[in-house]
């Protein structure tokens, strides 16, 4: 897992190459809405593209990560189904449900019978490179995601183009990227871990629990601000010293929220010395999200190394996929 960890900024430069030549054509004109439908790794992707282009969208983006799609898709939704392997069950009801529905439909997915199905019924598809585990090939998906909408006229042309200089932005910070991943995970070492962002980057955040999930067998939970200081905020009233706060933060972060940020980090200092705030580097926005992504990355690899457990490891996932075959 490390090895694909590192390989991350080349992956998101080959992303790049293949949506060079990936055949989308060009809509004249936004589709009413759209939706993304994948889980795990393969759907984690579309909710950060999500919320990185959110005020550039000119039609709403709804994430789906379920069996079933929303009453509203139509002929007039641009759905993107993404499936890494190509056979997640949720995503192939949903598959069949919107094309059904008349949808606009785009597949990304390495093979399996998403692929097979989008060649049968000549739909728009972009084959990404297979055979690793989808938690490692975020940045193929992202990058697709990203060009499809660019395409389809959903965001303008201002993301794509700067995913290179992204990548050169983690290699060039990779040393400053593991120091800090190394103290996350020592953080975290033989903790419970609580994730704690803005909600307009809460998918980066969910992103750090699932590698921590998967790559660390570790259990945690994220919360977001401001809807955190309604409810979850007021839990924090005794002495929890086995709890570790990871924060993530942003340059461009709403002045109040900064604040409320600020106070935050006092408060949970009051109940537990295990809190630190992650800053993510960058020139953008999109720079600023891929490094916070690649630092979360590296962490749960060196949380995996310092529990003595294998990060490639899934296989309760299995279990249940077995479990579900019997039905």
């Amino acid at each position: 897992m490390m090895t694909l960890v590192d390989a991350f900024p080349d992956q998101l430069k080959k992303a790049v190459e293949i949506a060079g030549s990936a055949r989308i054509l060009e809509s004249e004109a936004a589709p009413s809405n759209v939706l993304i439908s994948g889980l795990g790794g393969s759907g984690i992707g579309g909710s950060i593209v999500a919320e990185m282009s959110s005020q550039d969208a000119l039609c709403p983006i709804m994430v789906n990560k379920d069996y079933f799609a929303p009453s509203f898709v139509n002929a007039d939704t641009l759905v993107l189904i993404c499936s890494y392997s190509g056979n997640t069950e949720e995503t192939l009801l949903v598959m069949e449900e919107v094309i059904s529905k008349k949808a606009q439909v785009v597949v990304i997915s390495s093979g399996g019978k998403a692929l097979e199905r989008a060649k049968s019924l000549n739909l728009e598809h972009v084959v990404i490179p297979g055979g690793m585990p989808p938690r490692s090939c975020l940045g193929y998906a992202m990058v697709q995601i990203m060009n499809i909408l660019e395409k389809k006229k959903v965001i303008p042309p201002l993301y794509l183009n700067k995913i290179n200089d992204a990548a050169n932005l983690l290699i060039h910070n990779k040393a400053e990227i593991i120091e800090k991943a190394k103290a996350m995970a020592a953080l975290v070492l033989n903790r419970k871990a609580v994730i704690y962002s803005l909600g307009a980057t809460e998918g980066v955040s969910v992103r750090l629990r699932q590698q921590l999930n998967e790559n660390g067998k570790m259990l945690c939970w994220h919360h977001v601000i401001p809807e955190m200081n309604h409810n979850e905020l007021v839990g924090w009233t005794v002495a929890e010293p086995d709890l570790a706060v990871i924060i993530l933060r942003y340059s461009a972060e709403f002045f109040r929220n900064r604040k409320r940020l600020e106070v935050c980090e006092n408060v949970f200092k009051k109940y537990t010395s295990h809190v630190q705030s992650f800053h993510a580097s960058g020139s953008n926005h999109v720079e600023e999200v891929f490094y916070q992504i690649h630092l979360g990355d590296w962490a749960s690899c060196f949380l995996a190394e310092a529990k003595k457990v294998d990060a490639t490891d899934i296989s309760i996932i299995n279990f249940l996929k077995d479990e579900l075959a019997k039905i």
